[in-house]
């Protein structure tokens, strides 16, 4: 069998570490699939800065366009990122003919639709398990393991930067400025941490888990996001109180017609084990009807997970070449005529718990006025603090809701922020906790 030939685009942190893999363990691979895999190109505009290693004679190019138009690559994998540059190098190569590996979330949750349809159309591969995760095997998982399963709900920390800064500020009372440049300095967080943070990185790792778990096509304008930049120290030390901890969770639940997908700040119990993934970790529960609940842990960024899952996919699409059995293993999960348009729950129809903070003057009957509201639009108190911590000259009342509506508790808090004796914006955080009164 000849070796199968590779083609990487961008010679990035992950770009670098995909080429370390295959130079290194060269011979580990080749036992492992069958045949040699042959690092042909690496394509960077920039191929002056030092990488750490050593390429062949003719391997480090700057022209992308030899990647794609040579007809002995076979495989092609994009690691440049971003939605321009990157989706037409890709449109290119999958018309080609050219198998396609990719970590480019951004990408494929804004256009996957097209390039999975196009790789269809072309006969080869569109492969994405470094998109989601870091080194966690999710999207084979769900695309593989648990394809015996109805998927009924999962649950993710998928993102590491906003995963760190939350750690900090909940084991060291970090305010949530220290904690990013902290998460900068480590290069955990990008200079411009602005997708990670307001959670919108989570969102495109979200659309794309729940079009395999699903059989939907990917809907990433439809998801709820919001970001970690106002959880404080404060929340953090009254959820602890409550027995809860904040994470940025990525949500999803199918409910056969509508599906929803959230991403946004939530307390999870203590004993939940994502209560426990702490740092730059990821994790994710996926609940099926057959195994339960399945739980995966690990490196969701890098320079080497992500590597390592970049290659799992090269090692895949070089098996299926060998045996001659391409696309055996659809690439959104299902094959394309039994993917269906599934509409997202608005998430003002969402049932949850929610942690209530109000800033409130110091006087009598304020509690009383806020419940009597509460009570109006049919949302039901389960605990209260009231505790003389003041500041700028409020006071905190802080409550813990049975399950309701967001639609209502939005209305509820709209009035509330009506009255006089509050005067600044209410804080509201879901609470994902199974064991709420229903």
């Amino acid at each position: 069998m000849k070796d199968i030939n590779i083609g990487i685009l961008g010679c990035g942190i992950v770009g670098t570490g995909v080429a370390k893999l295959l130079m290194e363990n060269h011979e580990l691979l080749k036992s492992r699939i069958g045949t040699g895999l042959n690092l042909k190109y690496v394509a960077d505009l920039d191929t002056h800065t030092p990488r750490g290693i050593t390429f062949k004679e003719g391997v480090f190019i700057s022209d992308a366009e030899q990647v794609l138009n040579d007809p002995d690559i076979d495989i092609v994998v994009e690691l440049i990122g971003g939605k321009t540059i990157a989706q037409t190098f890709t449109l290119k190569a999958l018309e080609n003919k050219k198998h396609v590996v990719t970590a480019n979330k951004a990408l494929i949750a804004s256009h996957g639709n097209e390039l999975v349809k196009t790789a269809t159309a072309n006969g080869v591969e569109y492969a994405f398990e470094a998109s989601c995760g870091g080194c966690m095997p999710v999207v084979k998982s769900i695309r593989e393991s648990l394809v015996g399963n109805r998927i009924e709900s999962f649950t993710g920390i998928l993102n590491g930067t906003c995963n760190y800064i939350l750690t900090k500020i909940s084991k060291e009372g970090c305010p949530f400025g220290d904690a990013l440049k902290e998460a900068q300095a480590k290069g955990y967080a990008e200079a411009d941490p602005f997708l990670d943070v307001e959670g919108h990185d989570s969102a495109h790792k979200l659309a794309i888990l729940a079009a395999l778990a699903y059989g939907m096509e990917i809907n990433l304008g439809d998801i709820h996001v919001e970001g970690i930049s106002n959880i404080t120290p404060m929340d953090i030390e009254f959820a602890r109180e409550f027995g809860y901890c904040i994470k940025l969770l990525a949500i999803s639940k199918n409910e056969d017609d509508t599906v929803e997908a959230r991403v946004h700040p939530a307390m999870i119990p203590l004993d939940n084990p994502l209560a426990h993934v702490d740092k730059a970790m990821n994790a994710i529960t996926i609940d099926g009807d057959a195994s339960g609940q399945t739980m995966l842990y690990g490196a969701g960024a890098g320079m080497m997970p992500t590597a390592s899952a970049v290659l799992s996919d090269i090692a895949d699409i070089a098996r299926n070449i060998i045996s001659g059995c391409g696309q055996r293993v659809p690439i959104l999960s299902y094959p394309g005529d039994n993917i269906k348009k599934i509409a997202v729950k608005p998430v003002s129809d969402i049932n949850t718990g929610y942690y209530i903070r109000l800033a409130a003057l110091d006087q009598p009957g304020v509690l009383s006025r806020v419940s009597g509201i509460l009570a109006e639009y049919g949302i039901s108190i389960k605990s209260v603090h009231q505790k003389g911590r003041r500041a700028n000259g409020t006071v905190p009342i802080v409550m813990t809701t049975h399950i309701a509506r967001e639609k209502d508790v939005q209305d509820a808090l709209a009035k509330i922020s009506n009255l006089d004796s509050i005067p600044e914006k209410s804080i509201i955080i879901r609470i994902e906790d199974k064991l709420n009164d229903q």
